[in-house]
């Protein structure tokens, strides 16, 4: 096992909770003989350090020497270091794919998807540009348009998404974000307007450790999506607080492609529909995200058209976006060719 650091400078800031970065430090993860990559790509706010996760991987060579990497990859805790066992336990499952001559997706689950819905973000700005942006996204091909929320006022944001709604019509799927800025009066307003305008629905519209208020949301006309909360409790708590209609799963800040998928069929066994979403990763952790997306056979748009965010990336694209769709590449293993295997 070998761990190489990789820097991509993003094509425009990036503003989080953690605060603005303008490009994503992590590494890769190479298994070799037979081989198997991962990335392992920590974002603050959602995972562990870069720090911590260069430590945790260093160590980890050491416990892959020794016992293993079944053993290395039980180590490491998914709610300590994600991006860590993400990278290592993308590589195992990479590996084990070509060892198979399957790709990733029908390594994971039966009869994956071909193909996978993706959304386009068309952000935060006035109702005009962002009606513009929506319409632009649609005439490309897609079907799903998702709005940043919560910055500006609720009748601001309301304002936003009408226009939306105008210029693209009453087929195309509107979702919005709110970041849980919202409080709970203020979300039961926002989402009586927003259900007048066919929004599918609002994510994570109040703060993260707030199950009960996320449970009264429900059944008002847009469905409830949850994607922080996953940070601050456990699928079994928000299933148990019937707080989601829709879990927003990012493979990186949860440990892994494997228990992303887990989490998604459990969640399913109780009513809740999986969505496949990404960190702003790397083309090997976005791809592996593609293939996870395709093995659940998700209808729903996913948060995968991240690419254009990226000014550089550590390989080409095997995954492209076409029409608001991305093509799960169909060769042994996640797909996407480095240097270092050419």
């Amino acid at each position: 096992m070998e761990v190489d650091s990789v820097s991509l400078p993003l094509a425009t800031p990036l503003s989080t909770a953690a605060g603005t970065i303008d490009r994503r430090d992590g590494f890769l993860v190479d298994l070799e003989n037979p081989p198997g990559i991962g990335e392992a790509m920590p974002l603050p706010g959602w995972t562990e350090s870069l720090e911590d996760c260069r430590e945790v991987l260093e160590t980890t060579k050491s416990v892959v020497r020794k016992r293993g990497l079944d053993a290395a990859l039980d180590e490491l805790d998914p709610s300590e270091t994600p991006a860590a066992r993400h990278g290592l336990d993308l590589a195992i499952a990479d590996r084990r794919a070509r060892e198979a001559c399957q790709p990733l997706a029908a390594s994971l689950g039966r009869s994956p998807s071909r193909s996978v819905p993706v959304n386009a973000t068309v952000g935060d700005a006035a109702p005009e540009q962002t009606a513009e942006r929506a319409t632009a996204a649609i005439d490309s091909g897609f079907e799903t348009v998702k709005l940043k929320v919560g910055a500006r006022s609720i009748a601001e944001d309301v304002s936003r998404v009408r226009a939306v709604r105008d210029a693209i019509g009453p087929r195309p799927a509107i979702r919005v974000d709110a970041n849980a800025v919202w409080t709970l009066p203020e979300a039961r307003r926002a989402i009586e307007e927003l259900a007048t305008l066919d929004v599918s629905y609002v994510e994570q519209p109040l703060a993260t450790d707030d199950l009960e208020g996320h449970a009264a949301l429900r059944n008002r006309g847009v469905e409830i999506a949850l994607d922080e909360s996953l940070l601050d409790h456990t699928l079994d708590d928000i299933l148990t607080a019937e707080a989601a209609d829709v879990l927003i799963l990012k493979p990186m800040a949860v440990g892994g492609v494997r228990r992303a998928r887990t989490l998604a069929v459990t969640a399913r066994e109780h009513g809740v529909d999986p969505v496949v979403t990404t960190t702003i990763d790397g083309v090997v952790a976005r791809t592996a995200a593609v293939h996870l997306a395709a093995s659940l056979g998700v209808d729903r748009a996913c948060g995968l058209a991240t690419a254009d965010r990226l000014a550089d990336d550590i390989a080409p694209d095997p995954a492209p976006v076409c029409s608001g769709r991305v093509r799960v590449p169909e060769g042994p293993g996640i797909g996407v060719q480095l240097d270092s295997d050419q």
